[in-house]
């Protein structure tokens, strides 16, 4: 794709209309001021795909504007043209779900595509696409921004007029409106090689600032098992070895690890690309790699060559396949996990000796710094090495010099030189940011009137185009609690050991707010009652109501209050994993708990989280999963269920294509993991810290086949 056309992305919050200067950052950040004292807006050009209704792909160049709730799509930026009329407008709403697709080959150029429907109605969706990752993200914390405008508009009330348009709004299926507007739009169809390209630019995307200098970010919300030794220090990097278990293992975990000056995003893009040329620059040992096939938008297999003479005496040429898998978390932080493979697209070559690469997995993670405005991050690459050839290599360095692992090691510092030595690279993206304002008032009397009825989807739609089972009935002693310790329903033989608390989970201390201090988990506030393992050839959803549920039981009837998570495993068949938490006592409505239980479904997804911590399995799944809370409403579909004394939770991982991809690494290896999970509710303000757990629960090596098949 060559670059001809020139970007801006622009996130507004505060000053005044005509500005076009001030602070720098994201719409993420700007959009935590409080929403009295302005609109959220964020602007700028993005790729819109589609199928048009002769069946052509297309991937237009459009200006995509956010104003509040409100959302407007043109062909020209109307800063620079001022009174043309938007193509496309639409209002955000809260059951708009946004879904990160991951990178897509258009026209001979990747893009990264984002995903929109509506979750009351998935045939009404649309996509976008962005030149980088990171300006993908940004453009999801927008719509994220976007859909909390539009709870706090409902939260405060509207006029009598508004209260029409948000009533037309929830009419997703107004098909006559829908079919008129979409016949309009296909006037606007272009059939081409298209798109133009974004020419790359400089900017500072962002970063959390801590008062003393560098933070490791790679700390986690669970204690891991790793114990690193730094054994080498070589390049300007560090090398580690993990001394856990370390006698006992077959295979060591090796991992080197160094500060690179650029940004997540700058160092994302080059270690997963693939020209030639670039990676000549800083790659010792992968230089040679070409795409065999894209499985989706985060997994993809490239197949490598390699002259072996520089790294051991070995004189036949090698070559090599193997699976890249990518993930971002919500801390922003990269995963890329790397296997060896086998593609039929690429069977063993003549002149060549297939070869397996080992393991491994890079970690790109944020840094920040008090005395310093060049963005930096810490790269680990992480690699699987037999401990026989590690114990050997350890007592002769200069052999170990000559080794594919340490070539694969010394990756890092051909990283952090090649940025070094190419400044201009730092900060790879096509946004501009610049901070504006406007005024809540005028943006109310703008759009007042406008009678912009159609939900966000009809504004970018592609239309263009082993326990014994019981059932024995809870107590109640004089004070009105219930006494849980009898109440015990286990089902389908699922291996399941009850925890004693939260140990081993980090949650939000006292002092959070100020210091990002983290206390360990106490004692959980609710009781875990069952664990269900149920299978089924769809979706398994309000199990609660289900007349063979605990929570329809005699003895669930009695319990002031149940939790239901109900966890949807997207497989062949669909499982669910279904936990209940019973309380003793109901629960107060003036709790960060009673306010989550009878909250909206928008503040519920803000607030509902989940840790996950893998006490035993392989490494690689266990950096798929990561360490960090995940906040479940953000990531994936949530359902909420509320009645008489209980709420369920559905949570459909399949809803993304990232959590499918992982729980899909998961169920590989998942009859030789021990996992423990956490859930609790995101505290957010002073009075509600320090964090309490809700629940957890641990799965001992889980059999897919003990599931039990679920009657309708």
């Amino acid at each position: 794709m060559s670059s001809t056309t020139k970007t801006k992305i622009m996130s507004n919050y505060s000053g005044n209309l005509e500005e076009r200067e001030g602070g720098s950052g994201s719409g993420s950040e700007q959009g935590s001021e409080d929403k009295d004292r302005g609109v959220f807006e964020f602007f700028g050009w993005v790729y819109h795909l589609g199928v048009n209704s002769i069946g052509h792909e297309y991937c237009n160049l459009r200006f995509l504007y956010i104003r509040g709730k409100y959302v407007e799509m043109y062909k020209r930026d109307p800063h620079e043209y001022p009174g043309i009329k938007s193509i496309r407008r639409g209002v955000v709403s809260s059951t708009l779900m946004v879904e990160e697709l991951g990178r897509k080959k258009v026209n001979n150029g990747d893009l990264y595509v984002i995903r929109f429907y509506n979750r009351l109605d998935e045939t009404k969706k649309g996509e976008i696409a962005c030149a980088t990752a990171g300006e993908a993200r940004k453009w999801m914390e927008a719509f994220d921004q976007a859909k909390q405008q539009a709870e706090y508009e409902l939260s405060k009330g509207f006029s009598s007029r508004r209260k029409l348009n948000m009533g037309n709004e929830l009419n997703l299926v107004h098909q006559p409106r829908v079919r008129r507007y979409a016949h309009g739009l296909r006037k606007l169809i272009r059939i081409g090689q298209g798109p133009e390209s974004l020419l790359r630019q400089s900017s500072d995307l962002g970063r959390n600032v801590k008062a003393n200098g560098y933070f490791d970010s790679d700390v986690g919300d669970v204690i891991e098992a790793h114990e690193w030794k730094c054994v080498r220090a070589v390049n300007g990097i560090r090398i580690f070895e993990d001394m856990a278990d370390i006698k006992s293992c077959k295979n060591i975990l090796v991992k080197s690890v160094g500060v690179v000056e650029a940004s997540l995003d700058a160092v994302f893009e080059v270690v997963l690309g693939l020209d030639r040329r670039q990676r000549y620059e800083w790659d010792v040992f992968t230089g040679d790699l070409e795409l065999v096939d894209t499985l989706n938008g985060h997994h993809d297999v490239v197949y490598g060559t390699y002259d072996p003479k520089y790294h051991t005496r070995w004189r036949s040429k090698r070559d090599f396949v193997f699976s890249r898998q990518w993930f971002r978390g919500q801390d922003g932080a990269y995963i890329i996990l790397q296997f060896p493979a086998t593609h039929k697209k690429q069977p063993p070559k003549s002149g060549y000796r297939r070869t397996n690469l080992n393991p491994s997995t890079w970690e790109i993670r944020c840094l920040t710094s008090s005395d310093s405005n060049v963005p930096r991050c810490l790269v680990t690459l992480m690699l699987e090495i037999h401990s026989s050839g590690w114990f050997r290599w350890k007592r002769n360095h200069s052999q170990f010099e000559k080794t594919v692992p340490y070539a694969l090691l010394c990756q890092v510092a051909g990283l952090r030189e090649y940025f070094g030595a190419n400044p201009a690279l730092v900060v790879v993206s096509p946004t501009t940011i610049v901070s504006k304002s406007s005024n809540t008032s005028s943006v109310d009397g703008e759009y007042e009137d406008a009678e912009v009825n159609e939900e966000f989807y009809d504004a970018i739609a592609a239309d263009e185009g082993t326990e014994d089972d019981s059932d024995s009935d809870s107590e109640s002693d004089k004070d009105g609690k219930v006494k849980l310790k009898n109440v015990s329903w286990a089902i389908a033989s699922l291996a399941l050991k009850r925890r004693s608390g939260g140990e081993g989970f980090m949650v939000r201390g006292k002092t959070y707010l100020t210091d990002s201090a983290k206390v360990m988990g106490g004692d959980p506030l609710l009781k875990l009652l069952a664990v269900d393992w149920f299978k089924a050839d769809s979706c398994i959803a309000k199990v609660a109501m289900h007349p063979k549920s605990l929570v329809q039981s005699e003895a669930g009837k009695k319990i002031p209050f149940i939790l239901v998570v109900n966890l949807e495993v997207p497989a062949k068949p669909n499982y669910s994993l279904v936990l209940y938490y019973g309380a003793d006592r109901p629960i107060n409505k003036e709790s960060l708990l009673g306010r989550f239980v009878d909250g909206t479904d928008s503040f519920r997804d803000a607030r509902f989280k989940l840790i996950p911590r893998i006490v035993e399995g392989y490494w690689m799944v266990k950096r798929a999963v990561g360490s960090k809370a995940c906040l479940l409403g953000k990531a994936v579909t949530c359902n909420y269920f509320r009645q008489d004394n209980f709420l369920e939770i559905d949570v459909d991982i399949g809803s993304s294509s990232v959590a499918k991809s992982i729980i899909s690494l998961v169920l590989g290896y998942v009859t030789s993991l021990v996992v423990d999970l956490a859930i609790l509710i995101e505290a957010k303000e002073e009075a509600d810290l320090p964090e309490y757990i809700l629940g957890t629960v641990r799965l001992n090596r889980v059999k897919p086949e003990t599931a039990v098949p679920l009657e309708p």
